[in-house]
C-alpha cells in the first residue's frame, strides 16, 4: 500500500479549510489545518507534512510569508503553495519563490486544480 501523505492547510477562514479537507480526503490525503500561522508553524514541525497551502493574508498581512519561510528555514523540503484570493494579480507582480512559495492556488478553490496540483507535487 502506498505511504500516505501529509497536507497541511494554514488559513484563518474555516470553510477554506473544510473545502480543503472535503477535496483532498476524498482522494486519500491525510489532511491537517492550523488558523493561524503560529499554530501552522508547530504543526508543521510536528508533523513534517508533504505539503503546506497556506494562506497570504491571516492575523496580519503578510503571515503567510512569514510562514512560508519559518518553514523553509526549519525545513527547506517542504513544499509550500500559497492560497490567495489576489493569487493572479499577486503572480504578475511579486516573484512568489522569492516570498518561500512554489506556486499559487486561486481562492475560491477550484477542485480539479487543487487535485491536479497536490497529485503532480507530491503523488
Amino acid at each position: 500500500m502506498a505511504e500516505t501523505k501529509i497536507v497541511l492547510v494554514i488559513d484563518d477562514a474555516p470553510d477554506i479549510i473544510e473545502t480543503v479537507h472535503t477535496i483532498l480526503e476524498a482522494k486519500g490525503y491525510v489532511v491537517i489545518s492550523a488558523l493561524s500561522g503560529k499554530q501552522g508553524f508547530e504543526v508543521a514541525q510536528k508533523t513534517n507534512p508533504d505539503l503546506v497551502l497556506c494562506d497570504m493574508m491571516m492575523e496580519a498581512m503578510d503571515s503567510g510569508m512569514q510562514t512560508a519561510q519559518q518553514i523553509k528555514r526549519y525545513n527547506s523540503e517542504i513544499p509550500i503553495f500559497l492560497l490567495s484570493s489576489i493569487a493572479d494579480s499577486l503572480a504578475a507582480t511579486t516573484q512568489i519563490r522569492e516570498l518561500g512559495f512554489i506556486g499559487i492556488i486561486q481562492k475560491p478553490i477550484e477542485p480539479a486544480r487543487l487535485i491536479g496540483i497536490v497529485q503532480s507535487i507530491i503523488g
